[in-house]
């Protein structure tokens, strides 16, 4: 099936889609106007107390712009490839024609020029999501067939190359009972440049998602990022992260847990490098009973690198029979590294098991001893130590070749990083 099939609504889906699709941007167009009037969060904004946009960031993004399709081709396949699949690649703000094939038999969709579509699940303080509504003109919108199956991952590839701004949307749905792999693919010129990327996924009852979002972006990059999620009945999702690279990064995910009997698992690995800001920020709303959730992040924090994780668990009075769990691991390798963390249980329900946790340490000095006795340097010490303390979060997946891939990027950042 090729990726310019369209997908059929009918005539009430279109208006109402049309009409979503308006109302989020006039909201967005009052943001910018506040914005330009009252300038970016600052930390007095709660969702933002340890990022510091207004601060950080300083200028709000240029309007995006497109390049040339031969540049932009270039830019996508300096991208070293992660695992096979089915591409999507888009440059600043295109889609570039040619990088593309088929789209594999259960999948339909269309990329491009087309309605933004609206955030499904509610955001305070949704600076990121507002900004990409008032800025985004193209995506993709893929919809995966009830029942099918689709082996090969579905690639949505990103780089931006000079001194402007990428702000793209997509929106993906899984139908009942259906499987596949998507993975986010970010890639930027050392130039100075503006990642914004928002993609709404929708899962139907019995679906089953990975969805893998891998930034490997230049020194100089802002990437603001936003995940949303809706979970049908009996669906399970598994979100895989791996940050390394950029000048200032919010990585945001939003799960809203509406069907019972769904389960979702969110794993991530921030490599925070000299000079780099890393926030990932996750909301998981618990709305019915009978769901169950983990989520772990590991971050590895050199000298002059600086960290944020704020998660956050909401269980709904309804939504007894909750299992959720949280727990952020940090390794600071040196005392000029910063890690703030900040994770929340916000329970309505009174038969739930939920918990949370948060650790910040450094090497241990006695697995440090027991290595150098036998004969490793203490820099291939302190190696082996830090690549065990964040490899094991891709160590278990499904998927073993997406496993080794990831910890192969893991490894490549911290041979140059730590």
């Amino acid at each position: 099936m090729n990726i310019q099939t369209k997908i059929t609504h009918t005539a009430a889906e279109e208006s109402l889609l049309a009409a979503l699709a308006q109302s989020e941007r006039e909201e967005a167009a009052a943001v910018l106007e506040h914005i330009e009037d009252r300038g970016l969060p600052t930390r007095r904004v709660e969702a933002w107390h340890y990022t510091d946009l207004r601060t950080l960031m300083r200028n709000f993004p240029k309007a995006p712009k497109a390049i040339d399709s031969e540049f932009s081709s270039e830019g996508l396949s300096e991208m070293a490839e992660l695992v096979d699949g089915f591409n999507i690649g888009f440059s600043n703000t295109s889609h570039v024609q040619g990088i593309v094939g088929d789209l594999p038999d259960g999948v339909a969709g269309v990329v491009g020029d087309g309605p933004i579509t609206a955030n499904p699940v509610p955001v305070k303080d949704d600076y990121i999501g507002q900004m990409n509504s008032a800025l985004c003109e193209q995506g993709a919108i893929l919809t995966v067939e009830p029942g099918k199956s689709i082996d090969t991952p579905i690639i949505l590839a990103h780089t931006c190359a000079g001194e402007t701004a990428s702000v793209l949307r997509h929106k993906v749905s899984v139908g009942e009972n259906a499987s596949a792999t998507f993975i986010e693919r970010h890639h930027s010129s050392t130039i100075a440049n503006h990642q914004n990327v928002v993609s709404n996924l929708f899962l139907e009852k019995g679906a089953k998602v990975v969805w893998v979002i891998d930034q490997e972006l230049g020194v100089e990059t802002t990437r603001l990022g936003q995940l949303n999620i809706v979970l049908g009945e009996e669906a399970d999702l598994t979100i895989l992260v791996l940050n390394a690279g950029g000048k200032l990064v919010r990585q945001e995910i939003h799960v809203a847990v509406n069907g019972e009997n769904s389960n979702v698992a969110i794993k991530g690995v921030n490599l925070i490098g000299e000079g780099s800001h890393i926030d990932v920020t996750t909301t998981l709303a618990h709305n019915v009973p009978n769901t169950t959730a983990t989520e772990l992040f590991r971050n590895v924090v050199p000298a002059g690198g600086k960290g944020v994780f704020q998660g956050q668990i909401r269980v709904a009075q309804i939504a007894q029979k909750t299992d959720a769990q949280m727990a952020c691991n940090t390794l600071l390798l040196t005392d000029e590294s910063d890690f703030s963390a900040k994770p929340e249980l916000e329970i309505f329900a009174d038969d739930v098991v939920c918990a949370h946790g948060a650790t910040v340490t450094d090497i241990d000095d006695n697995h440090l001893f027991y290595l150098r006795a036998r004969g490793i340097s203490e820099r291939d010490a302190r190696a082996l130590l830090v690549k065990a303390f964040v490899e094991e979060v891709f160590e278990e997946l499904d998927n073993e070749a997406l496993g080794k891939a990831l910890i192969a990027r893991i490894e490549n950042w911290l041979d140059l990083n730590a």
